[in-house]
């Protein structure tokens, strides 16, 4: 688990204003990740996903650090910038993909239909190619041995610091009706 705590989540305060610095370097560490799932050809689409939506809120913040010191900040902003075509612009669509967790559900949602035959069946090849408990725990130390139970109460801490970020997220979302929805 020392692959996803090389930068940790900061802890979220009082006030849950995230701060976009902190967290962009939290989630830069994140594409690394499914490198451990195997198959590089096969989680590909996924990462460079993940790498475009970070590039794209790092652009908005390297843009003012000042203005856009937290994420709300940014979605605030775009909210008065982009008008009408907001929230489906900028840096507020990039993390509201960076948000959704559950990949299948959001998948199946908002990209299935843009997708044809053969990137659909890539998709569902990447379920099926997910390694095995041993071997994604070894991957995520990194190849090192270690007991699992000291790398499942990493994944523990690990979730600890990031669910009350992504539950912040949400909310942000929800109070300011920024939340998309992708039914066909």
């Amino acid at each position: 688990m020392a692959l996803l705590l090389e930068s940790e989540f900061k802890v979220l305060p009082a006030d849950k204003q995230i701060e976009t610095e902190p967290f962009l370097e939290a989630v830069a560490h994140l594409p690394p990740f499914f490198d451990c799932l195997g198959t590089p050809i096969v989680y590909a689409p996924v990462k460079a996903d993940l790498t475009g939506n970070i590039k794209k809120i790092r652009a908005v913040y390297e843009s003012n650090p000042t203005k856009f010191k937290t994420l709300q900040n940014i979605l605030e902003a775009e909210k008065e910038m982009y008008g009408s075509a907001w929230p489906k612009v900028g840096a507020t669509l990039a993390l509201m993909w960076l948000k959704r967790v559950n990949a299948t559900k959001a998948y199946e949602m908002a990209l299935r239909k843009y997708h044809g035959w053969i990137l659909q069946k890539l998709f569902l090849g990447s379920v099926y190619a997910l390694p095995y408990k041993s071997d994604l725990l070894k991957a995520l130390e990194m190849g090192k041995e270690v007991k699992e139970e000291e790398t499942l109460e990493k994944i523990h801490q690990f979730l600890t610091k990031v669910t009350p970020i992504l539950d912040a997220i949400y909310e942000m979302y929800t109070k300011m009706n920024a939340e998309l929805n992708y039914k066909a």
